[in-house]
């Protein structure tokens, strides 16, 4: 832990000491960026024209590591457990749709239940994704749906991949309907909807005026997606 302290101590010192141009180093959770990336660059360069803004994409969980290491400022992500030293302002709800094949047998439903899939090949969040993992294991354990996962997806990419070449079913974030491929279609869920929270994390030593400023915009960063 005192390595860890140490480090990060290092990395604080080493930003503040570049006061010559402002930096804020950010981090996106995969596939978040989209949407949000240039309005919070708005943001940020109509108060600091200068601004550099460092860039980091990851998995959620890498990132708030990295954030809990103060080698980021802040980081759009899922809120991820055992992170005490972070601090979590929610950005949005993210809704989670079924998507499947576009000629797939439920392509014909308004809306599709858990128990119509209980039968399907199912692919599963990885636990490179917890969040998201756990959301849709609780689900269908209140729905009394049992999974029989073939194969765990660990991003959006794979995700498309995967329901091309198994014709499997999975549970994914609303807004990344617009990423899928004609080939793939999504369909509301239907009674109970799980969600996921998109967050704005930081660690809670940080003061850093830009990120006060980026989290006084949080709320019109809510309906942008």
């Amino acid at each position: 832990m005192a390595l860890v302290q140490a480090e990060a101590a290092k990395e604080a010192a080493l930003r503040a000491a570049q006061t010559a141009r402002p930096t804020f180093a950010l981090g996106f959770m995969s596939g978040a960026e989209i949407g949000l990336l240039p309005e919070v660059e708005r943001v940020l360069r109509d108060e600091f024209p200068g601004i550099e803004i460092r860039l980091s994409s990851d998995y959620s969980p890498v990132l708030a590591k990295t954030l809990m290491r103060r080698k980021l400022d802040a980081a759009f992500i899922r809120p991820e457990e055992h992170m005490e030293d972070l601090i979590y302002r929610r950005v949005r709800t993210d809704p989670l749709v079924f998507a499947f094949p576009s000629d797939h047998r439920l392509a014909s439903h308004a809306a599709v239940a858990p128990q119509e899939v209980a039968n399907e090949a199912f692919l599963l969040p990885s636990k490179a994704a917890p969040a998201v993992r756990r959301v849709v294991l609780e689900y269908f354990g209140r729905a009394g749906v049992e999974l029989r996962p073939e194969h765990e997806v660990h991003n959006v990419v794979h995700a498309i991949s995967m329901i091309t070449s198994t014709r499997a079913v999975m549970l994914l974030p609303a807004y990344t309907k617009g990423y899928l491929p004609e080939s793939i279609t999504t369909r509301p869920v239907k009674g109970e909807v799980p969600t996921l929270d998109l967050a704005l994390a930081y660690h809670k030593a940080n003061k850093s005026p830009i990120l006060k400023l980026l989290l006084s915009r949080v709320g019109k960063l809510a309906g942008v997606s």
